[in-house]
């Protein structure tokens, strides 16, 4: 059964790609990948993004259950800060990675992605333990990434809260659009900078037509999902289902740095130990030196032509007209300016390993 956003009718009527993903209807493109790509580079765009997940946590030991299924250091936030996070599996791997909000002492806002609502729900309940009050709100809410640099000049008559006063990944609780209590968060995907808006359902519509109403001058425009996904492999930010998962350490994918060993948490020993021995394989970012687009899957080889890894996300990045990818390869060949090649159709297309992100501002 595929689900609807609540604006689904609206981006029908905008001429949107829908495609599945993730168990809903999606806006995958609308004026086209490319244009919507530099679009949020340059200017204004906004993403309904409203399949992703939340869910509140509250109580005394809201923290402690955090602290206990995620890997980066929860106890570090004040309310109005967000932190990005992941849950280890029990087994080395990622169940999901996810953005935790401090809403308040003792509750909290989990963000999760869309695709594993059901399977995280049940992974955090099952470490609840000690009463921890859980609301599943994924079906309340909406949610839409205004991104780019032009977002919070386009932005800020809809609201009376200051938005250059919200530093990266902190937020405020208040009145935008006409409406109270909205989530606007200096958070994205994009690395252009921005807002994601939490509202309510009921809300979304008017909210929506407010901020293209206000973005106008701006020439705000929608944007698709597949434009979300050139911004975020530009960045060499992870997306869970391709460069991460259930058989990949948040070690082996680059998130030491939130993987914070200042407490007790699901294989926290066994990660301890993958650090201390050092991890076998790592997630790299690559350009093609050679004509030719990675794609997801494709297989990586080395010279001799040995298959050592595969394509985990790639694409003909429209900032930097390069071929560009992030894949898994043996740890000595994942140093920078490591020569790898990518097999498409048949022929070793050769690449180096370079530095993340792909795109410097």
């Amino acid at each position: 059964m595929i689900q609807t956003v609540t604006l689904n009718h609206i981006h029908e009527s905008l001429g949107a790609k829908m495609v599945p993903f993730a168990g809903f209807q999606m806006p995958v493109q609308y004026a086209g990948v490319n244009v919507e790509h530099e679009t949020v580079r340059n200017g204004v765009g906004v993403f309904d993004v409203s399949h992703m997940g939340e869910f509140f946590l509250s109580g005394p030991n809201a923290l402690d259950l955090i602290q206990r299924v995620t890997t980066n250091d929860a106890s570090t936030l004040t309310i109005g800060r967000a932190q990005y996070s992941c849950m280890p599996n029990g087994k080395g791997g990622i169940v999901d990675d996810l953005i935790i909000y401090k809403m308040e002492e003792e509750k909290y806002l989990l963000v999760v992605n869309a695709s594993n609502i059901e399977k995280d729900w049940n992974w955090i309940s099952s470490h609840n333990t000690k009463g921890v009050q859980m609301e599943n709100a994924s079906n309340d809410y909406s949610l839409f990434a205004i991104q780019g640099p032009k977002a919070m000049e386009a932005m800020q008559s809809l609201t009376n809260i200051d938005l250059s006063s919200i530093a990266y990944y902190h937020f405020q609780v208040g009145n935008f659009a006409g409406f109270n209590d909205v989530i606007i968060s200096a958070t994205g995907y994009t690395g252009s900078g921005g807002f994601e808006i939490y509202c309510k359902n009921e809300q979304a519509e008017a909210i929506w037509h407010a901020v293209f109403k206000a973005g106008a001058p701006f020439n705000i425009q929608p944007i698709g999902l597949a434009a979300r996904d050139t911004l975020r492999l530009e960045m060499g930010f992870c997306l869970y289902g391709n460069d991460i998962d259930d058989t990949t350490s948040p070690l082996e994918a680059g998130l030491g740095w939130i993987t914070k060993f200042t407490k007790d948490f699901v294989d926290a020993d066994f990660l301890k130990t993958q650090k201390e021995n050092g991890v076998t394989k790592k997630l790299v970012g690559f350009e093609l030196i050679e004509r030719g687009i990675p794609r997801h899957d494709y297989e990586i080889v080395n010279k001799e032509g040995e298959v050592i890894g595969k394509v985990t996300s790639g694409t003909m990045s429209p900032s930097t007209g390069k071929a560009i990818g992030l894949g898994y390869v043996p740890t000595a060949l994942s140093s920078v300016d490591s020569e790898i090649y990518i097999r498409i159709r048949n022929k070793d297309i050769a690449a180096k390993v370079v530095k993340l992100p792909f795109y410097k501002k």
